[in-house]
């Protein structure tokens, strides 16, 4: 059982003794707020949504195995930028995926706007997250309207009233389901004063009423170039005010450091190699396959590799150990008839952790679009520890019996829609 009072940013005691990083491989956003400008290369400014460089998955794996030798009391991990983790989920699940793989003691967090956040609550879970906090800015979509410039979800751009209403449902929604898997939840606002400085405590009362567990007023920061620039900063005596407010209804965060993307080290102490480092790290060239150390096998039973991949309902994941090889758990494949998406969804989520699949056939788009991200793919039919051996003992694929399945494999084109 991980230790939840070690984390910096919920317990201010925890705050004094243990470093939390920011892994900033969150590269885009789905909304526009009015208040922010995320500014790259900005090595001066400490505020949410900035970063001195963007990591992928392994270069942040790299990264941190780096980092922890220089802060040896690192106690969280989190996603927190530049953007929104959600908006480009493919590279925050791997990386909450090989994050744990190699720090199995540490705490995992992520930090959202929530609009994305519902569909990959199992995937977080799986992760081990144990802390997540959520911006809500407002409970009326006419303040909301005033704070975003836009909303995309679905694949479409919203404005205005609408473009609140989507959001708060999708935060409120899941800020419910992040409580129901037993997370705990932080309440992220933004004070913008003159727009939603005076509702502070109805935001408390409501997400309160949702099971969230403290709530960080954050004071703006005007930014350049954006529709708040001009606004005023809130004073310190409006700040008292409104966690007073707050504390009527939720605890109140009081030591909060208004982090970067990119952050390292205590709050408000950033390590002065971090930034260093992270610059070294996003230039490093690293073999896609690298650290992904298990095996997915299509499977109807998980003794045989017997199942074509386009029918392959679920995914039987291998990894070796020091007595063999060891079954690790059974995944759900994405769901038919999503075309090339369900592909890419395989290859980014489901084997993220992966370096090979045995399969009894394939067609040649989801063959393509899986060696792309760097996983072997290996056509076949027997024992599955026969496919294991050829991955983990370099064995020559010609020993393994050839499926009746290659004559679909060469022929199907693999188009998403599941093997009839």
């Amino acid at each position: 059982m991980k230790d939840l009072s070690r984390h910096p940013c919920f317990q201010a005691e925890a705050g004094r003794r243990y470093a939390r990083v920011h892994l900033p491989v969150a590269s885009r956003c789905n909304i526009q707020c009015n208040y922010c400008n995320r500014k790259y290369d900005c090595c001066n400014e400490s505020r949410p949504g900035v970063t001195s460089a963007v990591l992928s998955p392994l270069q942040a794996v790299h990264y941190l195995q780096a980092l922890e030798a220089k802060i040896p009391d690192i106690s969280v991990i989190g996603i927190a930028g530049p953007g929104d983790p959600f908006a480009t989920p493919e590279e925050t699940i791997q990386t909450l995926r090989l994050v744990r793989q190699a720090f199995p003691d540490k705490l995992l967090c992520l930090s959202s706007n929530g609009l994305e956040l519902s569909p990959f609550i199992r995937e977080i879970t799986e992760a081990e997250v144990s802390h997540v906090t959520v911006t809500v800015n407002s409970v009326r979509p006419e303040t909301l309207a005033k704070i975003y410039r836009w909303v995309r979800y679905s694949r479409r751009v919203y404005r205005g009233e609408e473009a609140g209403r989507i959001l708060l449902e999708q935060q409120l929604k899941a800020i419910l389901l992040l409580k129901e898997k037993g997370m705990t939840v932080k309440i992220n606002t933004v004070i913008c004063p003159g727009v939603n400085d005076g509702e502070v405590a109805e935001i408390a009362e409501r997400v309160a009423s949702l099971g969230a567990d403290t709530m960080n007023p954050i004071p703006m920061v005007p930014a350049e170039d954006t529709e708040f620039e001009t606004l005023p900063v809130p004073s310190k005596e409006q700040m008292k005010r409104i966690k007073s407010d707050i504390a009527r209804h939720i605890r109140p965060m009081t030591h909060c450091a208004r982090c970067r993307a990119d952050a390292a080290g205590l709050l408000g102490q950033d390590h002065p190699e971090a930034m260093q480092l992270i610059g070294q790290f996003s230039a490093l060239v690293v073999n896609r396959g690298e650290g992904r150390e298990r095996v997915a096998v299509a499977s109807q039973e998980g003794l045989l590799v017997n199942l074509h991949l386009g029918e392959a309902r679920r995914m039987y994941v291998f990894e070796q150990s020091k007595n063999g090889y060891h079954f690790v758990e059974i995944r759900q494949t994405p769901p038919a008839g999503a075309g090339l998406q369900r592909w890419q969804e395989l290859a980014a989520r489901t084997l993220a952790d992966c370096k090979a699949i045995l399969v009894a056939g394939i067609g040649e788009t989801p063959m393509k679009v899986i060696q792309e991200n760097g996983i072997r793919v290996i056509q076949m039919s027997g024992l599955i520890d026969a496919g294991l051996d050829a991955v983990y003992l370099d064995l020559p694929i010609r020993t393994l019996c050839r499926s009746e399945y290659m004559r679909c494999g060469e022929s199907c084109r693999g188009t998403g829609a599941g093997c009839g």
